[in-house]
């Protein structure tokens, strides 16, 4: 039972859960953005037949390149039902089946036609020139889309021309997400005096769609330490992961953690030497994990981004769930004083690192235009102008 870790360790003792959800097969179409919870294999050889590349015509290749009479025509999706007989080619088109006996296409415009008869430069040419061969692409059980790999458009197109209709793939999970606090005020209310809007619901949400999870339940509850661990422990039953966020400081109605303890959560760390979001807990019950956010909105999402995001991807299948940061030069020095560790609101602009006005972990503002957050290390006092840092977008 932890307190007061540094980032390091707060993100070590996370990817030492190792919490994935289990595989489930989907449609294609429901299987967009997810990652494949095993190797999909071939199910028949692609091309499934001998077909042709081009519109032309096919003969039985020899290197005199005489005439040839044409004596039938293929289409795509026709079934030739004959044996292509020396000195003979048929008109065909791209994709239509090569019939038995022709080896070669002559692409359409290479022949001089006169009335049945086709001439071409059989220089030009060679023995098994544009027809795509059965099996070129890939052949029954071969590996087409390796575990772990993100299903995109192309992925889904690969799989229908193997006539696949369902894939193995880790689902979403059920999220649970509690906004405490008796101040917040959904949107389309009038703001009475010491209220606020609801602010951290729809941008956790917003982050939640943003890594394509969809089922989130929200309940808003009082500060009021029954309401707090009555809805807490419906929570735990209907979801993989539980998200609160306030109720986590030191305060007289800060309620959260005790509530959450009154649930069997067990405790893996409890704050964190950081700007914003110090008073950050995560904890486990059984296979789940729950996060209970500081209020202030810089702080949750900063610790959605840096802790709650990567711990969904895990658990999603996402290999690279955990990648590091990319560097980036920093626009103008900054200086720190306290010994703990910073994000900051960060824009790019032109390759380099702008932090931005308003750090303060109440303050929206830079929020609106930030491309993401600047890590600067516990114990760097001093970061001069130029200098590498760390960037995490969003």
């Amino acid at each position: 039972m932890k307190e007061f870790v540094t980032v390091s360790e707060a993100k070590s003792i996370l990817k030492s859960q190792k919490i994935r959800g289990g595989s489930v097969h989907l449609s294609l179409q429901k299987s967009l953005g997810k990652f494949t919870a095993s190797s999909v294999l071939a199910p028949m050889d692609v091309p499934s037949f001998d077909n042709s590349g081009m519109d032309g015509y096919a003969i039985i290749w020899d290197e005199k390149g005489e005439g040839r009479e044409v004596v039938e025509v293929i289409q795509a999706g026709a079934k030739p039902d004959f044996v292509l007989e020396k000195g003979k080619a048929v008109r065909i088109f791209t994709g239509a089946p090569v019939p038995e006996g022709a080896d070669t296409v002559i692409p359409q415009e290479e022949i001089v036609r006169t009335d049945e008869m086709i001439f071409f430069n059989a220089q030009k040419f060679f023995r098994g020139a544009n027809v795509r061969k059965k099996g070129a692409q890939c052949k029954v059980g071969w590996e087409v889309v390796p575990a772990g790999t993100k299903i995109t458009p192309g992925t889904i197109g690969l799989l229908a021309s193997l006539g696949i209709r369902e894939v193995p793939v880790f689902p979403s999970p059920k999220v649970s997400l509690i906004l405490t606090g008796d101040e917040i005020l959904d949107l389309g209310n009038e703001l009475l005096p010491g209220q606020i809007y609801n602010s951290n619901g729809p941008a956790l949400e917003s982050y939640f769609e943003m890594l394509g999870i969809h089922e989130v339940k929200i309940y808003k509850v009082k500060d009021k330490a029954s309401e707090v661990t009555k809805v807490i422990s419906e929570a735990l039953e209907n979801s993989d992961f539980l998200l609160l966020t306030g109720g986590i400081s030191v305060g007289d109605y800060d309620f959260v953690k005790g509530s959450l303890e009154q649930n069997g959560v067990e405790q893996l760390f409890y704050k964190i030497r950081q700007r914003p979001g110090k008073p950050l807990f995560v904890g486990k019950r059984s296979e789940k994990l729950i996060f209970a956010l500081p209020g202030n909105p810089a702080s949750v999402l900063s610790c959605f981004s840096q802790y709650v995001k990567p711990c969904l991807l895990e658990w999603m299948g996402n290999p690279q769930a955990w990648n590091g940061p990319s560097y980036l030069p920093i626009e103008k020095d900054f200086d720190k004083k306290i010994p703990m560790t910073f994000f900051l609101k960060a824009k790019i602009d032109s390759g380099k690192v702008q932090l931005l006005p308003g750090q303060e972990s109440f303050n929206l503002l830079p929020f609106g235009v930030a491309d993401g957050l600047v890590e600067i290390p516990q114990d760097a006092d001093h970061t001069e102008e130029g200098s590498l840092v760390a960037f995490y977008p969003w």
